[in-house]
């Protein structure tokens, strides 16, 4: 039996339904990995299963005494409580019965109190909470106020995990982690008895952690059996079946339009029944809701200056802190060349933002030498987004006191700019804290490239960013002919990018490799004899960015001169008499066969359970618009005055 199952679910938002008619199950013991654009409604899909929302049409069912565990994306705790306490808050219910026991409340049925708290470990819950504390390494004294945003999640999934629940729901877990704790997380998960769904955009630890892939996409759910590379093979599949599906309906309704202009005899049975399917292809083509645009980024370059970005040798840096001297840069050197696309890979709390200052002359190293280049125009994204003023408008906060955007030698208007980053003409005057956290991501890459730069500093990038935003933003820094800065804890983001890492080892050093992360760990094992503290998994294979799907749009041929007279009918032979009474029925078992293939392929779990036979579904599916066209044109030859 499935722990928890959605049926003929819809849930909407304005007029857009987020989530369309949909069915969905979850097995114990599956990791089900959630991926789909910013704004389709991931997280509300989540939130669903969580209890936390409720549909607006359609039932969720839960199995009997399930326990769900929900971690939102943004985690949210009283800042003054110990981590101890917070953690705390996921055995409230059990804490609650646990009081009410001790206080023999008059009525209360201890003997069933009793038998409720020894079936949830009720008695050990203070143990439970340690026991998850030294298993995350987390400390349990400290305030939470003074977490950085990496510990914080780690907090969220204590709380999470202590309840020992059946399912856990992660939304987006791998933000604010480092690559170290992103391993740790993987490992978790795939040894959890439970089952897991999970949001995410990281590539690697979806293929690492998932055993299904389900894409929310235009309010239906797809489901692909495998991991992310799995996913990203039959997806391709499918829509190139679905442009073929829909290209030949495009076809017949273009030559049903142009039939019905010519006039029909109504009154005839089968004419009247073959307006009524031109009636229904209309409303399939109306109901049919096109895949959302892809963004379009293009970076202002600004002057190419020189060669040298920056020259560093023997530069170290250090920092008191509660009385002692830290040493976060030691003696460190490096070249920086115009084109160079670098990576920065530590742990939370490294240095890396130090580093960086350290390169670009923003902080002065206290011993060695830093040279810099000349004409260095530098534009930053900030993971934090201290840049974003929520009170402004979209339009304004891209281009204040201006409708234009001079981008290289184009001048475009904010709101067609806008429209580049998948915002519409209407949100322009929008407020920025009415964005979803990938909208922000958005808006902020859309602000950062239309400045002229020769210098990009990318300081986590790809936080809340859709696959497919992240695939073309790899592409345009990929082919950006200036120097990139890039921190990023997403292995597959670096390694589609950067020419180079610089790696912290500890203790202030940082050493440069060539190439990504992949280059870096084989260069680590021969140079240290041992993997690096964060090597990819050996299971998760490395897939190339997917190509964007092409739409296809068939245009209606030209309405024909409608005839002014018509000839005399012409008498039928005995077979064309005997093929005129034989065409409804094999018309009819036709449409009876199209309906059974639609209703086979609608959900698009057959894409996933067996490809082969979906592909061979699809294919029969154009062969059968095929004949029905050719016996429809058939019976009218057959049965019009012309005869």
């Amino acid at each position: 039996m499935a722990l928890m199952t959605l049926t003929d679910v819809s849930l909407a938002y304005g007029h857009v339904a987020l989530l369309d008619h949909v069915d969905l199950a979850l097995e114990s013991g599956e990791r089900l990995g959630i991926v789909g654009r910013n704004g389709t409604g991931k997280s509300s899909l989540l939130r669903l299963l969580a209890g936390l929302e409720h549909p607006d049409d359609g039932e969720v069912q839960r199995q009997v005494g399930l326990r769900a565990a929900y971690v939102a994306q943004e985690p949210a705790f009283d800042v003054s409580e110990t981590v101890f306490d917070a953690v705390s808050g996921g055995l409230a219910h059990v804490r609650q019965l646990c009081q009410r026991y001790l206080e023999h409340a008059p009525g209360t049925d201890l003997d069933a109190l009793q038998n409720e708290i020894e079936a949830l470990d009720g008695w050990r819950w203070e143990q439970r909470v340690e026991e998850t504390l030294s298993r995350l390494g987390l400390p349990g004294q400290a305030r939470i106020d003074g977490l950085s945003g990496g510990l914080r999640k780690r907090v969220a999934l204590a709380r999470a995990l202590v309840a020992m629940p059946n399912v856990l729901l992660l939304d987006e877990p791998t933000n604010h982690l480092d690559m170290d704790a992103i391993d740790w997380l993987a490992g978790l998960l795939q040894d959890f008895s439970g089952a897991v769904v999970v949001i995410s955009h990281d590539r690697d630890f979806l293929d690492r952690v998932t055993t299904r892939i389900v894409e929310l996409d235009r309010g239906r759910l797809w489901s692909y059996a495998g991991n992310f590379s799995a996913f990203e093979r039959l997806k391709e599949e499918r829509l190139a079946q679905e442009a073929v599906v829909n290209a030949k309906a495009d076809k017949l309704l273009a030559q049903e339009e142009v039939w019905i202009r010519k006039g029909v005899e109504a009154r005839r049975t089968r004419a009247q029944a073959r307006i009524e399917r031109l009636q229904a292809l209309r409303a399939q083509r109306r109901q049919r809701r096109e895949a959302v645009g892809q963004a379009r980024m293009e970076v202002h370059r600004g002057d190419a200056g020189g060669r040298l970005v920056a020259e560093l040798e023997g530069v170290s840096k250090h920092f008191e802190a509660d009385g002692q001297r830290k040493t976060v840069v030691d003696r460190f050197s490096a070249t920086v060349l115009r084109g160079d696309k670098i990576g920065l890979i530590g742990p939370n709390g490294a240095g890396k933002t130090t580093l960086l200052k350290l390169i670009l002359g923003e902080l002065a190293p206290d011993s060695g030498t830093v040279r810099r280049g000349q004409r260095l125009e530098v534009a930053y994204f900030d993971q934090m987004r201290q840049q974003l003023d929520l009170d402004a408008t979209l339009e304004d906060f891209i281009s204040p006191g201006s409708e234009w955007i001079e981008i290289g030698q184009r001048r475009t208007h904010v709101k067609s700019y806008l429209g580049d980053f998948l915002f519409s003409p209407a949100r322009a005057q929008s407020p920025v804290r009415s964005l979803s956290g990938g909208e922000r991501n958005r808006l902020l890459l859309a602000r950062l490239f239309a400045r002229p730069a020769n210098v990009l500093v990318l300081d986590e990038p790809t936080n809340d960013l859709d696959i497919e935003t992240l695939e073309l933003l790899e592409q345009l820094l990929a082919d950006f002919d200036g120097t990139v800065f890039l921190v990023s804890h997403d292995r597959r983001f670096l390694d589609h990018v950067v020419t180079s890492t610089i790696v912290y080892e500890g203790h202030g050093q940082w050493r440069e490799y060539e190439g990504g992360v992949t280059d870096w760990v084989q260069q680590s094992i021969r140079l240290h004899g041992r993997a690096p503290v964060w090597q990819p998994a050996a299971d998760a294979p490395a897939a190339a960015p997917s190509p964007a799907a092409q739409s296809r749009q068939t245009p209606s041929p030209a309405t024909p001169p409608v005839s002014a007279s018509r000839p005399p009918r012409r008498k039928l032979s005995y077979k064309e008499q005997r093929e005129l009474e034989a065409l409804p029925g094999l018309i009819d078992t036709l449409e009876a066969e199209q309906r059974s293939i639609d209703t086979a392929l609608a959900d698009g779990s057959l894409y996933g359970t067996d490809p082969a036979r979906a592909a061979a579904l699809a294919a029969r599916h154009g062969e059968i618009e095929e004949a029905l066209m050719a016996a429809l044109e058939r019976w009218e030859a057959l049965s019009s005055p012309g005869g």
